[in-house]
């Protein structure tokens, strides 16, 4: 699974266990790029 941040081009790279959580996460974490805390969404 992807986090693509909301900020920046900066992608997290993690997996997940689809039977748990069948939807879309988003999460909130660092981002060296811009230096903050942003919310990151899941990407294909």
């Amino acid at each position: 699974m992807k986090l693509q941040s909301s900020a920046s081009h900066y992608q997290y790279h993690t997996i997940k266990n689809k039977t748990n959580t069948p939807d879309r996460k988003t999460l909130k974490k660092y981002d060296p790029v811009v230096r903050k805390h942003v919310e990151f969404k899941e990407t294909k």
